[in-house]
């Protein structure tokens, strides 16, 4: 018999889809010298110091500065309300450090009960934090729904065998990467009621 319940957590990323940082990641490239397009935490590690230093720092810098000017996505706590009423398990992975994502959390009042950053496991697309959390939670991956805004968080679920979601925030699918790959897409948490639907199917 198919579990009637099939998704039993939710792993999100922070930036772009809970939050609205306001990360210039074209103006960190630049004030970094890193080439445009590249992901910036491979390429900082790609160098030797001290210039590594130098990026990380700059990295810091605006890390910090978002958090202190995130604000909620529309329909966040609504949705994070309705995973609480289902007895869903809730989680973040991200891909910034863990002291900014514990302030950025606590500064809006969002309550998750795993935070896994950049020092706790490799960052996504790597799919070993996805793993930790589903052993922790003792559920299979295809028992979880990722959510994100990047195709990083896309494949990091694909490869991890969860379900994923791909929230666009007014972005059109056929222009965002990951769009084609995601299980799901959510143009905003405000009109989530059809994952929330999609979420209860039978696998």
């Amino acid at each position: 018999m198919p579990d009637p319940t099939p998704v039993r957590g939710v792993i999100f990323d922070l930036d772009g889809t809970l939050v609205d940082s306001g990360l210039d990641f074209d103006l960190m490239r630049r004030e970094m010298g890193i080439t445009p397009g590249h992901s910036l935490l491979e390429a900082i590690d790609l160098l030797g110091e001290p210039e590594a230093v130098r990026c990380r720092e700059i990295l810091a810098r605006h890390e910090w500065a978002g958090a202190n000017a995130a604000t909620l996505m529309p329909g966040v706590p609504e949705f994070l309300a309705a995973l609480v009423e289902r007895g869903l398990h809730r989680a973040v992975f991200t891909r910034n450090s863990r002291a900014v994502a514990l302030a950025t959390l606590e500064r809006l009042s969002l309550d998750f009960e795993t935070v896994v950053a950049r020092e706790d496991a490799p960052a996504k697309p790597d799919p070993t934090a996805i793993w930790r959390i589903c052993e922790n939670w003792r559920l299979r991956p295809d028992q979880i729904v990722l959510i994100g805004d990047f195709h990083f968080d896309i494949e990091a679920g694909r490869r991890a065998g969860t379900r994923t979601v791909l929230y666009l925030a007014g972005r059109e699918p056929t222009h965002t990467p990951g769009a084609v790959e995601a299980d799901f897409r959510l143009t905003c948490f405000r009109h989530a009621a059809a994952l929330l639907a999609w979420m209860s199917e039978p696998l």
